[in-house]
């Protein structure tokens, strides 16, 4: 069976960035398939044959570059077996020629999965994971079978739809695979890479209103209050919900990484990473104390969600969500509420606390109960962020 094996060809210039090929052997011929991977010497690791990726400017660019490796690997592994299932006579040469011929084919695996590669050099590590969940459900959907860009029709889409809706997916669940599968198709257009055939005109692309994840008040008080001292997973758990409650419902992600550079004066000014808009909170005492509880001085992040030297920050971010999520649910259970506690609770009960208590919904912004997002920006981008302050306040005194 043939062999692949990923290498750096380093420049003869050391300022200059080397390239990534793959060398496929069978029987014993060796055959090489260039790439436009360029690396720097340092960014290198010859013994295991991997990436570098450290916290640089350059980090979101070499993971994009891991991941379409990940990527060939599998599309060429996947050639190597198609070949030897079909117990025919093949070479590198013929293993190089069809991974080629299938790139050049404009499928919609390649094209996504460049897409994805493209949203992660911009920084977009959110999105880009949607989009590969979105790739993935698609792939297993078709068995891993990849479709032309040009096959993709209404036929497709409506029999996807119904394996979502097979699989026990929600109207909401499968609109939003679609709807990333519609702006990839789109972007595909936009390149001239296939017609417009308007595949997903008889799917649902919408947003049905959910049913709200918020609790009251009086829940909140019961978590605030609760003896965790011999507990401290639940007591972490406790601490981030709560903080994320007293800073209007921030989102786990924007707290992982606010560094304490991001606290000035009195107030904590952030930028959400989902939609890139800057928000300032006045720092108040319920904040205060749970950042001391945590304080780490060698730590440059104000929560101890991401820790310095433990490795990859994105991974540090999903494993404590999981984790969190996890015992939030078991406080749930402690205080007898029946919905499932997360830390996406924490936002919808900050807005509905609010609302309940007469704040404006311009005020509030009522992001979860508006029809779009584009609305819900346009409410937040009109704040005046001392109104909000005021209503945050008000809000945690009644704690």
């Amino acid at each position: 069976m043939a062999s692949i094996k990923v290498k750096f060809r380093p420049s003869k210039n050391e300022n200059r960035e080397g390239r990534i090929y793959y060398q496929i052997i069978q029987n014993r011929v060796i055959r090489q398939l260039k790439t436009d991977y360029r690396l720097f010497m340092h960014e290198w690791n010859e013994v295991e044959s991997s990436i570098i990726i450290t916290n640089s400017r350059r980090q979101n660019y070499l993971q994009s570059i891991e991941e379409r490796i990940d990527w060939d690997i599998k599309r060429l592994q996947s050639i190597i077996a198609h070949l030897e299932n079909k117990r025919v006579k093949y070479t590198a040469d013929g293993i190089i020629s069809t991974f080629q011929k299938q790139s050049n084919e404009q499928s919609l695996f390649n094209f996504m999965q460049g897409v994805i590669a493209q949203l992660q050099q911009m920084g977009k590590q959110r999105t880009s994971e949607t989009y590969r969940c979105t790739l993935k459900s698609f792939m297993q959907f078709t068995e891993d079978k990849d479709v032309l860009l040009g096959d993709i029709d209404s036929d497709l889409m409506l029999m996807y739809e119904a394996y979502l809706h097979n699989r026990g997916l929600t109207k909401n669940s499968t609109s939003f695979y679609m709807r990333i599968l519609r702006a990839v198709y789109n972007r595909a257009v936009e390149k001239d890479l296939t017609t417009n055939r308007n595949p997903f005109k008889h799917v649902y692309t919408g947003i049905d209103k959910t049913i709200k994840r918020a609790i009251p008040l009086k829940a909140i008080k019961q978590i605030k209050n609760l003896d965790l001292s011999l507990q401290p997973s639940l007591d972490f758990a406790r601490d981030m919900f709560l903080f994320s409650f007293y800073t209007r419902g921030m989102s786990f992600i924007d707290m992982a990484y606010l560094k304490k550079k991001d606290l000035s004066n009195g107030i904590l000014s952030y930028r959400r990473r989902k939609t890139g808009q800057q928000l300032f909170i006045r720092w108040e005492k319920c904040m205060q104390e749970i950042v001391d509880k945590y304080d780490n001085p060698l730590s440059e992040y104000l929560l101890p969600i991401i820790k310095p030297m433990n490795g990859d920050e994105r991974k540090q971010y999903q494993n404590s969500i999981y984790l969190i999520n996890r015992k939030l649910k078991e406080i749930g259970k402690m205080i007898g509420v029946l919905l499932a506690l997360t830390m996406y609770t924490a936002r919808h009960s900050w807005a509905s606390v609010a609302k309940n208590k007469n704040v404006p919904i311009s005020v509030i912004s009522e992001g979860m109960g508006h029809d779009s997002e584009m609305t819900t920006q346009i409410y937040l981008a009109s704040l005046d962020t001392a109104v909000v302050d005021k209503a945050n306040s008000m809000i945690l005194n009644l704690l």
